[in-house]
């Protein structure tokens, strides 16, 4: 963009160029007005990117793939936008499911682990699928309870493949004996929320549906 002192320049010298002139008080009106035009075109720009999009701006994508809101909020339905997209390209295997949720939760693939169950040594399962790991800090940050979570991943994988058990992985563990002190794993602090490790959980899906996945 233009500053108010290269727009002045650009007139012949036949005017007054000083800041308090005429011309620079009449430039300073329409240099205000182009700035805040180019702020709002930036803004339209940065709002067709889904992460940086609210409100309207959310469910006119939403339109555009067919992904009704339902009582999302922006941060649930950020979400459920990214992974629509993510499933409409989404084969069935066990990569893909886990490029969808890393893509919907914003997180590493690394984070994320997925085994067949038909080879679990305890109660193998054919035509099943385990998720072993998943952060469950990402689904608290967005504000999405397990059911609807489990729902996404339940619509990822390809027809008649059943989802067990969701294991969402914490942070917490106790320490060695050497009785060291990690802020981020160890216990928490109750004049600081940022201080301490945060406990895993085990959900099984079940048929609730409370978001239009």
């Amino acid at each position: 963009m233009f500053s108010l002192k290269s727009v002045v320049s650009r007139f012949t010298d036949y005017f007054e160029k000083q800041p308090n002139s005429n011309i620079s008080k009449l430039m300073k009106i329409f240099n205000d007005e182009l700035q805040s035009l180019n702020t709002t075109i930036e803004r339209v720009g940065e709002w067709k990117d889904i992460d940086k999009a609210e409100g309207l701006a959310l469910d006119d994508a939403g339109t555009n793939i067919k992904q009704p809101r339902g009582v999302a909020t922006d941060e649930v339905y950020r979400i459920l936008l990214k992974s629509k997209i993510a499933r409409n390209l989404s084969d069935g295997s066990i990569n893909t499911i886990i490029q969808v949720l890393a893509t919907a939760l914003s997180c590493e693939y690394k984070d994320i682990k997925i085994k067949e169950k038909w080879t679990d040594d305890v109660d193998p399962e054919p035509a099943a699928i385990q998720v072993i790991e998943l952060p469950l800090i990402k689904i608290n940050e967005a504000g999405l309870d397990p059911a609807n979570f489990a729902r996404i991943i339940q619509r990822t994988v390809a027809g008649g493949i059943k989802v067990g058990v969701i294991e969402l992985t914490g942070t917490f563990e106790f320490g060695d004996e050497s009785n060291s002190i990690d802020t981020i794993r160890g216990f928490g602090d109750v004049n600081n929320a940022e201080i301490g490790g945060y406990l895993g959980a085990a959900y099984t899906p079940s048929t609730d549906q409370e978001l239009p996945i």
